[in-house]
């Protein structure tokens, strides 16, 4: 059974335009009718509901497009392709849950790169040592290794 685009917005609880935007990521897909209206079949539901839940545990629309890419389109996936699915995501949370407990831990000594004190900072690298081995974002923890030099540098 199709469904118009206002159906699946009222069922879904989410706004027509929310379905566009969904598409236009290719997180769902729909066809045209014979007068040139969007149709979704009935499984898009689900394929919906998964997607707003994905969106509330912090996974970003690249991280379900990737995912949600392996999937059927335009029927329901089975139970082994809902769990592969859900296998993964696990993982990708178990990883963020670390970095913020991480975070956490260290949250009064420092944030990111925003140290207060160059003397008491675990990040800290007088000799820049990091340079030559990392590009990018500060990590949330630095390998041991650095700490070690860092401070045996600066004692």
């Amino acid at each position: 059974m199709d469904m118009s685009v206002g159906e699946v917005a009222a069922r879904a609880g989410i706004k027509v335009s929310a379905l566009h935007f969904y598409e236009q990521k290719r997180l769902i897909t729909s066809w045209r009718n014979q007068g040139n209206q969007r149709r979704y079949d009935r499984s898009i539901l689900r394929r919906l509901a998964v997607i707003k839940a994905a969106q509330e545990v912090g996974l970003t629309l690249e991280e379900i497009a990737q995912s949600l890419s392996h999937l059927p389109k335009h029927q329901a996936p089975n139970r082994k392709q809902w769990e592969a699915m859900a296998s993964s995501w696990h993982d990708m949370l178990e990883h963020r849950i670390q970095q913020l407990k991480a975070l956490q831990d260290d949250l009064g000594g420092c944030i990111g790169c925003g140290c207060l004190s160059m003397d008491s900072c675990a990040i800290y690298n007088p000799k820049d040592i990091r340079a030559e081995t990392f590009k990018g974002k500060t990590l949330l923890t630095a390998p041991e290794e650095w700490s070690a030099e860092g401070q045996s540098e600066s004692e």
